[in-house]
């Protein structure tokens, strides 16, 4: 009788634990809104694993207890699903609720949003909508219809100067100030012996821009972009059209993973087989590795190049050269 009296207590003991303990769970999780004491706005670096988050919120005082946000996240399987970027946090909030925020990114008030090197600004202004910044159209109208001065002279638009980089973006930034964001990158970036640099090349740094665009948009690997920059520029010495395929595509309608022959007669001052010279802006943004080949091309005499597969391109100096150089590429 004893033993039995002593297991069946013992039974209820732990039976009273669990519920005591699953209370504490559910009254941490879903009710205690002792946290945060007051608006509390923090930061969620790119990359951070959850336990850093946890750590972060704990010492911002979004939350009382990091074990608990670590299992409710666990049991739901949401440890890789926190968006990162700037997030505000009213008082009073529960752990269920700070943790449906980080998810959903409905407590965000600024978003990290990567621009990758040869995007165009209309693919830059459709990447912020996307991120919940504002409007493509109203930002693609600032970026095309704004001018800076560069080297002295006033550009076309902000294309070529909306720098690829990882930035935090205000969520409702007003288009000039997102604009204001990719210049500053941009010329922090743009080295110092730009001028010099682009003047020792026959042109000036708006031109070695559209240079960098061209080598973004054409080259497939490092080691290629200086030469393509020679290239380019050995064309335009001798007065040649500079037949550049990435040019034409920026003035279609819609990219085009290969052009027809009435693509390249398109009547544009973009189409680089008809109209000699660059084209009147940079057809994207480049980023540092093109900027520094348009103002450091090789050394080379090259005036041909195509594209021979394994990311690589083939150089000529003669048009015999790479007419034999293309009849390889395209039996390979």
């Amino acid at each position: 009788m004893r033993a039995g009296w002593w297991i069946a207590a013992s039974f209820s003991a732990v039976l009273a634990l669990a519920a005591a303990t699953g209370g504490w769970l559910g009254f941490t999780i879903y009710a205690d809104r002792s946290h945060p004491a007051a608006r509390t706005q923090i930061l969620i670096n790119r990359g951070a694993s959850f336990s850093e988050v946890s750590r972060r919120l704990a010492e911002s005082g979004v939350i009382g207890n990091v074990l608990t946000f670590r299992m409710l996240a666990r049991l739901r399987g949401q440890e890789g699903e926190v968006r990162a970027g700037e997030y505000r946090f009213p008082e009073h909030v529960t752990q269920n609720e700070v943790l449906r925020a980080l998810v959903s990114g409905s407590g965000q008030v600024a978003a990290w949003i990567t621009i990758p090197e040869g995007f165009t600004a209309a693919q830059i202004a459709t990447r912020l909508e996307k991120a919940g910044v504002g409007s493509a159209s109203e930002i693609l109208a600032e970026f095309m219809h704004r001018t800076l001065v560069v080297d002295g002279v006033p550009t076309k638009s902000l294309e070529g100067y909306l720098f690829p980089s990882t930035y935090l973006v205000p969520l409702g930034a007003s288009p000039d100030q997102i604009g204001d964001q990719f210049i500053t990158e941009f010329f922090k970036e743009l080295p110092p012996d730009a001028g010099p640099r682009a003047r020792a090349l026959g042109v000036g740094v708006p031109q070695a821009v559209i240079v960098a665009s061209l080598v973004e948009r054409e080259a497939k690997r490092e080691a290629d972009r200086p030469r393509i920059a020679a290239v380019i520029y050995n064309r335009l010495r001798l007065r040649m059209p500079l037949q550049i395929d990435a040019s034409i595509e920026y003035a279609l309608p819609r990219h085009k993973s290969e052009l027809s022959l009435t693509d390249l007669k398109i009547d544009s001052p973009y189409n680089t087989y008809v109209h000699p010279g660059l084209p009147p802006t940079p057809i994207a943004n480049p980023g540092r590795p093109s900027i520094e080949a348009a103002l450091h091309p090789s050394n080379e005499e090259n005036l041909y190049y195509v594209y021979c597969g394994n990311g690589a391109h083939v150089f000529a100096k003669t048009l015999a050269e790479h007419q034999a150089n293309v009849a390889r590429c395209l039996n390979q």
